[in-house]
């Protein structure tokens, strides 16, 4: 299996792009009284183009929110000429595992990294601290079996 690139280590950007999520899942809250979770956003998107039961009403927010996650990479290509860099790996059927092992997570988990890590955990749900343990563990054993093991 390939390694992804090694990224460069840029502390503005990442303090940067920090506060627009903080910021975003402030905003979230309390203009429509959600938790900016992507799972919870995304399922409600899927659930204005495939009936399912369940399904939340307040489609026209959540799909403005993810065109935003679409549109803001694009918006940056525009304004700064170059492509955004990607950092993964491109051997497929890795990623398609890793993608499925991620939405069955997301799924057991009752919710994503954003919902749990950014929002949960500001609102002290232990049910979030218990998933953002999981998800530390999880990755560092992840990276630890990529780059010593295999």
């Amino acid at each position: 299996m390939e390694l992804p690139t090694v990224t460069q280590f840029t502390p503005w950007l990442s303090l940067g792009g920090g506060i627009l999520i903080g910021l975003s899942a402030v905003m979230v809250m309390v203009l429509f009284g959600r938790i900016a979770g992507i799972a919870g956003i995304s399922n409600g998107v899927i659930g204005a183009v495939v009936p399912m039961s369940g399904a939340p009403g307040d489609r026209g927010w959540r799909v403005a929110f993810v065109a935003g996650l679409v549109a803001a990479p694009l918006a940056l290509w525009l304004i700064s000429g170059t492509p955004p860099e990607q950092t993964v790996s491109g051997a497929l059927p890795p990623m398609a595992l890793a993608g499925l092992l991620v939405g069955l997570g997301t799924a057991l988990g009752s919710g994503c990294t954003s919902g749990h890590g950014v929002c949960g955990l500001a609102r002290l749900s232990p049910r979030s601290l218990a998933a953002v343990a999981t998800f530390m563990v999880a990755a560092g054993l992840t990276v630890f079996v990529l780059r010593h093991i295999l």
